[in-house]
């Protein structure tokens, strides 16, 4: 099984930035985490701060992964390029959060991406990356 983890603006920060929401550990030590506990799973990962590139990172990922785990990041509240480019592919897409976007600021509670998503997973920190995995693995 090979799965994809998409990662928006400003995760590549994790470990430094607001560790009081995202922890301490960095999008690497959190995936390695991760790998170790599925070794049957081929884990790839893509990072970009740029809307463009991760509608490109969709499309060039169709059917060629059993599937994708999207942190869109900010881009969640506003893309509805990265929602219409999910709608395109037919490789499933799981939403994930490392916080709870429903007890954050107004503007994070509202998802463009999670209607053309299989599921969406929020709040449990590393562990949603882990539980998106864990689905795809069932």
């Amino acid at each position: 099984m090979k799965i994809l983890v998409i990662n928006g603006p400003n995760l590549n920060l994790l470990g430094n930035r607001e560790i009081n929401i995202y922890g301490k550990q960095t999008i690497e030590e959190i995936l390695k985490t991760v790998a170790s506990k599925y070794p049957t799973i081929t884990l790839d990962y893509l990072q970009s701060n740029v809307e463009g590139e991760l509608v490109n990172f969709l499309q060039d990922a169709n059917e060629r992964y059993d599937g994708i785990i999207l942190n869109a990041a900010a881009y969640t509240h506003t893309s509805i390029a990265i929602a219409d480019a999910i709608k395109a592919i037919q490789t499933p897409v799981v939403e994930v959060h490392l916080s709870n976007i429903f007890t954050r600021e107004k503007e994070r509670h509202t998802s463009l991406i999670s209607a053309n998503c299989i599921g969406s997973i929020s709040g449990f920190g590393p562990a949603s990356y882990e539980l998106a995995i864990h689905y795809f693995n069932l």
